[in-house]
């Protein structure tokens, strides 16, 4: 490297060089361990996260990480049932989005997609709306998760998990479902999630895409929070 060409990169270093580094390296911090957004690729959290959504996660929800890793300086609460997370797979390390259906030391169970926790069956409400897809048969139902409900959707087509357990949720960990009960490969697939593995509590849509319809924007799903 001849002598030009270093003075050169230092004058650029001096110049904005350095700034710029500065200013991605707090960009970069910021989305890994305050805030971020999440794309949403699939249906199986339908009809509450469609595709094409962009959830916002909020990373100080539970806890305070060092920035590009999983150890936490600090924690404040723990996620609670019926919140939607986002987490790393215990399968192959992907980020998902789920709702957390039972705590560490709960005991689920479920009989023909009705959930079992600690001892009592969830109530459930048909929706009459929208949200019951007539041509493919699909229908949806009002869950009532201890005090929390939200819509979940199911498939006329039986889905091999439709029922399980009981089985007791470890310390430390979380039993995650997604709203589409037929449609979500979720801890009745890759097991318990560790409390380690969480990101962040999703709390809002706050833009949405519709990948079938030429990436039109959903305006209606904007800034929409999340049940």
């Amino acid at each position: 490297m001849n002598n030009n060409l270093k003075k050169k990169l230092k004058i650029y270093w001096k110049g904005w060089g350095c700034s710029l580094f500065v200013a991605l390296i707090i960009a970069t911090s910021f989305k890994s361990a305050i805030a971020d957004w999440n794309i949403v690729p699939t249906g199986s959290m339908k009809p509450t996260i469609v595709e094409g959504d962009r959830v916002f996660v909020n990373k100080l929800a539970y806890d305070l990480k060092i920035p590009y890793t999983t150890w936490r300086i600090a924690e404040w609460r723990e996620p609670q049932r019926g919140e939607i997370v986002v987490f790393y797979s215990p399968a192959d390390n992907k980020r998902l989005v789920k709702r957390v259906v039972c705590l560490p030391g709960d005991t689920i169970a479920m009989l023909k997609n009705r959930l079992f926790i600690n001892g009592r069956y969830l109530k459930y409400e048909p929706i009459n709306d929208q949200s019951n897809d007539k041509a493919s048969g699909q229908s949806c139902f009002m869950e009532n998760l201890t005090g929390r409900k939200h819509p979940v959707m199911i498939s006329p087509y039986h889905s091999p998990v439709r029922s399980f357990g009981p089985v007791i949720v470890p310390e430390g960990r979380y039993f995650m479902m997604g709203d589409n009960r037929d449609n979500s490969a979720d801890s009745r697939y890759f097991g318990f999630v560790d409390r380690n593995r969480i990101v962040g509590q999703a709390t809002a849509v706050v833009a949405s895409l519709d990948i079938n319809n030429n990436y039109r924007p959903r305006w209606e799903r904007f800034f929409t929070k999340l049940p």
